[in-house]
């Protein structure tokens, strides 16, 4: 392995350096500067250390981007701590089991999610804090209550004169193989899997970006951090990338809308956007396709007039985006063909990247002006991707990836893990894809059963039918996505709807309840449209598992 230095000297040396720049903003709130952040740091390492935090004890922080999120999650690291990222999406069900599953011995949680959480269903946890001002919400140790009531006491003692750059010092021994993080995948129920993310693949991602970002940002430039930093692709990218580079972080600290999310990029004026193709897709639908009248449309086709109208249609898209931007990175789901088309057809600087929880998270990338439409990019620094394939330039087959970004594996889920990883250190990403010539990738289909929404989020079908086939009238059931949709098909039970002479009507009002019922248990991004009743039973392998790939 080569000669990694430690990812938590990243994170100290971009504090001292850049110690009187802006940070880290709560769009429309607080703003703080990098040597705020160290001294939140250093109280919550103080804490840490009064009431017996160890050195890879777990620590646990759900709730939505802001500002103590970022603090929290860097005071966790810099201790030699392990961080638990939850969505906060997740359903209080699926957080219980993350934070007992992951062994958490404290919890960061935010105000939204707090109120929804039992404390008993997590028997282990010392402690609940809240991440919007640091205040216990639960203390089962008299250490716990002490430390946070005295804690600024504490403070000014320990720096009697002030602290300053020269009394940041973090731990800097981890390993390049040390877990520095488990974040647990998008699943539905408690079966998620908690991703055991190494040091080596922090600094990994962050070596990836300053190669190939680097030359075009400079300290100080503004970021909108838009994905949920629980997500690796948010974090890696959307956080502690630009953090570790000196950049300015704004963060839009409640549900953004398409609306509030336009107007932060044209105040804010990012120069780099990460995003899902969701988010682009809107923008143009509204903003940009309607004003395409079908004259303009034959024009872009003459010569000479067809490129000035592309730059003025592109110069008008870029300014939308706060014009200092160097290039939109659109990752996390499938981007729309007609979309990505027509944006590099007026040169607008968008790229496609393709990345793995599991691989903390990018795999393949290019820069916008080596892309190619259809592409997710090629193998990035550190990494390398081969196709499962006789032929991969003409049969697809599954993507393989080697390399730092690898996880270590899933936490006390050696089965899972097994799977994953073959014994030559590849991990098989589940993801169909053919790679041209020059080692550009272009992802064909999913495997695994997974579903994704527009957004990125990840759904496990299996989960959510596992929940639907309890309820009432309910024999088996597929979920299947329709555009942006998912579907539930039930094949219901009969015998029972023929015992009790129920009429069409009652079946369908049922069905009704059931769809409201689940929806109530399942996270809002995985949630079903509309139930669609099967009038013969599924066909199945001699296994008996459903043939589900003849109802998509």
């Amino acid at each position: 392995m080569k000669n990694i230095p430690s990812f938590n000297n990243l994170i100290e040396k971009s504090i001292v350096d850049h110690w009187d720049l802006d940070a880290l903003t709560d769009y429309k709130g607080v703003t703080y500067q990098y040597k705020d952040v160290a001294r939140k740091i250093e109280k919550i390492h103080i804490l840490f250390d009064e009431v017996g935090v160890e050195r890879g004890d777990k620590i646990a922080i759900c709730g939505r981007n802001c500002t103590h999120w970022a603090v929290a999650f860097l005071a966790t690291l810099t201790y030699g701590a392990v961080a638990v990222p939850i969505l906060h999406e997740f359903t209080p069900e699926n957080v219980h089991y993350i934070v007992n599953h992951s062994e958490a011995k404290l919890l960061f949680c935010g105000d939204v999610v707090g109120p929804t959480l039992t404390p008993d269903e997590m028997p282990a946890l010392d402690g609940i804090i809240n991440i919007d001002d640091f205040s216990l919400m639960i203390a089962r140790k008299e250490a716990l209550n002490v430390a946070r009531e005295h804690l600024n006491e504490y403070f000014g003692r320990k720096y009697p004169k002030n602290f300053r750059r020269e009394h940041v010092h973090y731990y800097k021994e981890d390993d390049p193989d040390e877990l520095a993080l488990i974040n647990y995948t998008s699943g539905t129920t408690g079966y998620s899997k908690g991703v055991m993310i190494p040091y080596r693949a922090l600094w990994s991602n962050m070596d990836f970006a300053n190669k190939v970002l680097g030359s075009h940002m400079k300290a100080g430039d503004n970021v909108v951090s838009i994905l949920p930093m629980a997500h690796m692709y948010g974090m890696a990218f959307e956080f502690l990338y630009e953090f570790t580079f000196g950049c300015h972080l704004w963060f839009l600290s409640r549900l953004p809308s398409p609306a509030i999310i336009a107007q932060a990029f044209r105040e804010v004026k990012p120069i780099i956007i990460i995003a899902v193709p969701l988010v682009i897709e809107k923008i143009l639908r509204k903003r940009v396709f309607p004003k395409l009248t079908p004259n303009i449309k034959l024009m872009m086709k003459v010569p000479v007039l067809g490129a000035r109208i592309k730059k003025k249609i592109c110069d008008a898209l870029y300014d939308s985006f706060g014009g200092c931007l160097y290039e939109i990175i659109v990752g996390g789901a499938a981007f729309s063909y007609e979309i990505e088309n027509f944006l590099h057809d007026i040169k607008f600087p968008v790229t496609v990247g393709y990345g793995a929880t599991e691989c903390a998270p990018i795999i393949t990338y290019e820069d916008y002006t080596q892309s190619r439409v259809g592409s997710c990019g090629r193998a990035v620094v550190n990494m390398e991707v081969k196709i499962d394939s006789p032929d991969p330039e003409n049969i697809e087959g599954e993507i393989l990836a080697r390399g730092l970004n690898v996880m270590l594996g899933y936490y006390k889920n050696e089965d899972a893990t097994k799977e994953a990883l073959d014994k030559d250190g590849w991990y098989h990403t589940g993801d169909l894809a053919t790679m041209d010539s020059d080692g550009y990738v272009y992802i064909r289909g999913r495997s695994k059963n997974m579903l994704l929404t527009p957004n990125g989020q990840n759904v496990y079908p299996e989960e959510v039918e596992d929940k639907l086939n309890s309820l009432p009238l309910v024999l088996e059931s597929v979920m299947v996505q329709r555009e942006d949709k998912f579907v539930a098909l039930v094949y219901p039970d009969y015998e029972t709807i023929k015992a009790q002479g129920l009429t069409p009507e009652q079946i369908s009002e049922a069905m009704e309840q059931n769809r409201t019922n689940l929806n109530k248990v399942i996270p809002s991004y995985a949630k079903i449209s509309s139930i669609e009743l099967q009038e013969v039973e599924f066909e199945k392998t001699p296994k008996k598992s459903i043939k589900r790939y003849l109802y998509k």
